[in-house]
């Protein structure tokens, strides 16, 4: 049995998914919400925009770096699939192009869908008269003074078009030629109009607008020929961190370079226009043909945020009912600092509020015994409370030291403008590592309490943005562990002064660690599995692309250890294979909330090991970032997030599991309807309605849900 065991070689292709064609089907995932009968009409129409923002990034960053790859002759497969730049693209195409086609099929249908609500999208010769009067009207006062016609001949080159940026190409007549120009047009108006008639309202899109009023721009040539398209650039350029004397400068100029990155794929109404129209652009634009894209429908779907917030007050019963996060079960009424000195305190978002959060770094703020405070910055909001506190705290005199990740992509420039607000303040901001991110999400604050500093530690899986934590699930944990608390100490000097990887008690910090540690416990459940038989892993993340994960997770399977796992997006290992995989199950989420907690569990023969992270099992977090995976030791936590894994892994509602071929379906089975996100959502509330039935604010012990819902689904894991 051992021989046959080693026989099997598990680097063959076919036992593994490719990450760039395994996302794409994580993105069709979220399209599957919008044919969901179960999420309301305009819910629906948000997850066609989720569809079209994501596939941007992908095109800026995923294929922008194949075809660099490609175009400099780099022709080596990736490590699992074993593909080719060449092939992912070719793959990429005919995946995706698919998807799109299937996205704007469900677009239409939606708007159709609409008009029994009185609201429809039209162009403008659908409008009577008296509104087209209205729509010219606004054309001439809002959107005409805006607009310059570039036309494109001797002595007017191709302009240099931004990313992204929405554009109609004009063909004139101009009586010695046909000459051609390009309408940008401008990213500061709104994208849509809507217009009035009695109770019904009509929507018109802005590129519509302008196609239909176009002569106002041309006066005294007819145009001929108007279609609308859009670029996408690569926007994964490299920051020059080598030799800069100041990364927020070298940011800056960075994020000038990447507006005018190479072209990576247009978008074409296709409603409007053909292959033969456009076959001069796309040589101005150098563009593959395995990234143009013509569509049935308006361009840059994610247009429907900003039509959906538009529609929300007329039509709210067609969104999800309104949700308050409710007080976290581990807190109750009592005081967060108080409490912590007693017990570990655990959070879970956006179930329970973020308040918490906020509060614990403005309280240290505006307490005159807090001497210092110190803190991780990835992502946070426009107007954090988060970033004021600190900035208050620092004026107050105290030690305040942040961590700003200049390097968060997509919230770079944002980042920059909160370091300089900070450095104003007066607080001491550091930008992080040489070619690492750091992505860990700790802070800590240090009191003064009687004669003795006591320090409070803060660590989560996810941002400090009080706006994404009403829509990400993440779980955070303060305690005064002593262990932790020296941790978080030497981490922060670490990471701002000069000095060499500190020895921690608790936390486990990547690069490298994290993986290691996975790897050691892997091996230990292998172990105490050949002992006992009882060996069981369970993990949640948001993607799984490191090989040696993945092999090391085959090895344990091939041994008959139980491994389940619940990842939401990338998935590059492909469970059930016989002999390789088939102790492993694959599953899905994907929901009202994204899924974006990380939580590892090993059992360990009864005395679960169970940890907490910012990081998933990826390559670039372990590798590329600076990471921590905490343990989570209080027993009733500990109990809790195994209930939740579990929880997820009984979802028959929005659980999608992965077959044998890496091939997504929904969970089907004779037990009773469950959505683990609706099911918490309930949780919550019953917890927080029975804390308000208590009169005294000194109650301390959480109330359990009557629900029971662990006795009730207990015995209903097996599929």
């Amino acid at each position: 049995m051992q021989n046959y065991l080693r026989s099997k070689d598990l680097n063959l292709p076919q036992y593994y998914n490719n990450r760039e064609l395994s996302w794409l089907d994580f993105n069709f995932r979220v399209l599957q919400e919008a044919e969901d009968k179960n999420n309301p009409l305009l819910e629906q129409l948000n997850f066609i925009s989720i569809f079209s923002s994501n596939l941007d990034e992908f095109f800026m960053v995923r294929v922008a770096g194949l075809q660099d790859q490609y175009k400099m002759g780099y022709d080596k497969p990736e490590n699992k699939a074993q593909l080719t730049p060449k092939q992912q693209l070719e793959q990429i195409k005919i995946k995706n192009k698919h998807y799109v086609n299937l996205q704007y099929k469900r677009y239409n249908e939606l708007v159709d869908e609409l008009k029994q609500y009185k609201v429809e999208i039209v162009e403008p010769e659908c409008l009577n008269d008296d509104l087209l009067a209205d729509l010219e009207q606004e054309f001439k006062l809002s959107i005409l003074p805006t607009l310059t016609p570039l036309g494109i001949d001797a002595y007017h080159p191709f302009p240099k078009l931004n990313n992204k940026s929405l554009n109609i190409f004009v063909d004139i007549d101009t009586e010695d030629a046909i000459n051609s120009a390009i309408v940008q047009i401008p990213s500061l108006i709104p994208r849509f109009t809507t217009l009035n008639d009695g109770d019904k309202q009509y929507v018109v899109m802005i590129e519509d607008i302008i196609t239909y009023f176009i002569n106002y721009l041309f006066t005294g040539f007819e145009v001929l020929n108007t279609f609308t398209f859009r670029i996408t650039r690569n926007a994964d350029l490299t920051i020059h961190e080598d030799g800069a004397e100041d990364l927020l400068i070298e940011i800056e100029r960075f994020l000038k370079e990447r507006k005018s990155g190479s072209s990576v794929r247009l978008e074409v109404d296709g409603r409007t226009t053909t292959y033969e129209d456009i076959q001069w652009l796309i040589n101005q634009l150098e563009v593959d043909d395995d990234h143009i894209y013509f569509v049935d429908g308006p361009l840059d779907l994610t247009l429907l945020f900003g039509l959906v917030d538009h529609l929300s007050n007329k039509l709210k019963h067609l969104k999800y009912p309104k949700y308050s996060p409710q007080i976290p079960q581990s807190l109750g009424n009592n005081d967060i600092f108080e409490l912590s000195l007693k017990r570990d305190i655990f959070f879970h978002h956006p179930y329970e509020t973020f308040e918490p959060i906020v509060d614990f770094v403005r309280e240290a703020a505006n307490d005159p015994n807090t001497i210092a405070i110190k803190q991780t910055l990835y992502r946070v909001s426009k107007d954090s409370p988060i970033i004021q506190s600190l900035k208050d705290a620092a004026e107050k005199g105290k030690q305040v030291t942040v961590l700003v990740e200049l390097k968060a992509r997509f919230d770079e420039e944002n980042n920059v403008h909160w370091a300089r607000e900070l450095e104003d303040a007066g607080c001491h901001v550091i930008y992080g590592m040489t070619y690492l991110k750091t992505h860990s999400k700790i802070s800590l604050v240090v009191k003064r309490i009687g004669n003795e500093l006591t320090s409070f530690v803060h660590l989560g899986t996810g941002n400090y943005n009080d706006k994404t934590a009403k829509i990400y699930t993440d779980m955070g944990l303060i305690t005064t562990d002593n262990a932790i608390v020296e941790d978080g100490i030497n981490f922060f000097n670490y990471l701002s002064g000069y000095s060499i990887k500190p020895k921690y008690n608790k936390l486990i910090v990547a690069p490298y660690d994290i993986r290691d540690e996975f790897i050691a416990r892997i091996d230990n459940e292998i172990i105490q599995h050949k002992q006992y038989g009882n060996g069981k892993i369970m993990m949640k993340m948001n993607s799984l692309t490191d090989k040696d994960i993945i092999l090391k997770l085959f090895e344990a399977s091939r041994a008959g250890v139980t491994v389940k796992l619940i990842i939401r997006g990338i998935c590059c290992l492909k469970p059930g294979i016989p002999g390789i995989s088939d102790n492993i199950e694959v599953v899905s989420i994907v929901g009202r909330f994204l899924e974006h907690s990380r939580i590892y569990y090993f059992h360990n023969n009864g005395e679960d090991n169970i940890y907490l992270s910012s990081a998933d099992a990826m390559t670039r977090n372990m590798i590329k970032r600076v990471e921590i995976l905490f343990p989570v030791e209080d027993k009733e936590i500990s109990q809790r997030l195994i209930n939740y894994l579990n929880l997820q892994l009984s979802d028959n509602q929005k659980g999608r599991y992965q077959d044998a071929a890496g091939n997504y379906h929904y969970i089907q089975n004779n037990l009773s309807p469950l959505n683990s996100q609706a099911y918490l959502m309930q949780e919550a509330i019953e917890y927080g309605n029975s804390l308000t039935a208590f009169k005294t604010q000194n109650y301390a012990t959480p109330v359990t849900s009557k629900r029971g819902w662990f006795s009730k689904f207990k015995n209903s894991f097996k599929r």
